[in-house]
């Protein structure tokens, strides 16, 4: 059951949004970016990170081919293939990454599972409002940080809005290897990712051909030790300096309907 404060904290939120979008340089031109197709399953699904439903034959797979690592080493560019779908009541997004070394330290929820190996998933309802937007963030130990963030919101500093809980949020993680054991090589990781709707607050639930913006990524910590790690990205964010967090930067999913 959602508490008061917490629907107190994102109407506020989603209100600001719209208000401050106004404000910006609009540099995000609907039917520019690139475009996921997000295919429409009527089928149960079971969250387990294995994709066993026959729905999953269906979604478009893409892979991340964009890689950045801030301390300008050379990067790990492991491999990491993307599916999305959806139904009446939730998104579902399923990673499945090539990783050597399968590598977490963070065990708590809305702290850093972004230091470790880790999946990303950014969203924003109003695709031209290009202020804020959802994040959901959660490494191989299923440690989930989840917010609401206002990108260069005041002096180009950016607000991430912590209190933010996105109920229903579901999570299964499979692991091919040894985790944490920098003397063998693994195999790679999956997840698969259920967001209910109603954890975006009041934004209009998407219909067939609605578009929303989004980013997913990827973060591949590969020893123990490492401060930094190797980033992938589902669309260019050319300017790594400013993280990945740039909605301009966005790609477009449209909803289809089911396929018939």
């Amino acid at each position: 059951m959602r508490s008061v404060k917490y629907k107190l904290i994102l109407t506020i939120t989603c209100c600001l949004a719209s208000l401050f979008s106004f404000a910006q340089e609009k540099k995000l031109v609907i039917g520019e970016q690139p475009l996921y197709k997000v295919a429409k399953t009527t089928e149960p699904m079971t969250i387990d990170g294995k994709m066993d439903e026959a729905a999953w034959a269906n979604a478009q797979e893409v892979s991340f081919d964009y890689y950045y690592r801030s301390d300008g080493k050379p990067m790990d560019k492991q491999k990491t293939k993307f599916k999305m779908m959806w139904d009446n009541a939730n998104m579902y997004l399923f990673y499945s990454a090539q990783d050597t070394s399968l590598t977490f330290r963070e065990t708590q929820p809305d702290a850093r599972p972004y230091l470790d190996d880790c999946a990303e998933f950014f969203v924003l309802p109003v695709p031209d409002s290009l202020n804020m937007h959802f994040g959901f963030e959660t490494n191989i130990n299923k440690a989930l940080y989840d917010y609401i963030m206002f990108w260069q919101y005041v002096n180009k500093q950016s607000i991430f809005v912590k209190q933010y809980n996105a109920d229903g949020f579901k999570v299964a993680v499979t692991t091919d290897g040894t985790v944490n054991d920098d003397k063998d090589k693994d195999k790679g990781w999956t997840m698969e990712i259920a967001i209910p709707f109603s954890a975006l607050g009041n934004f209009q639930r998407p219909r067939a051909g609605t578009k929303w913006a989004f980013q997913a990524v990827r973060q591949d910590r590969n020893k123990l030790d490492d401060r930094f790690r190797s980033t992938a990205t589902l669309f260019p964010i050319y300017d790594a300096r400013l993280d990945v967090h740039q909605p301009n930067r966005f790609g477009l999913m449209e909803f289809e309907d089911v396929k018939k």
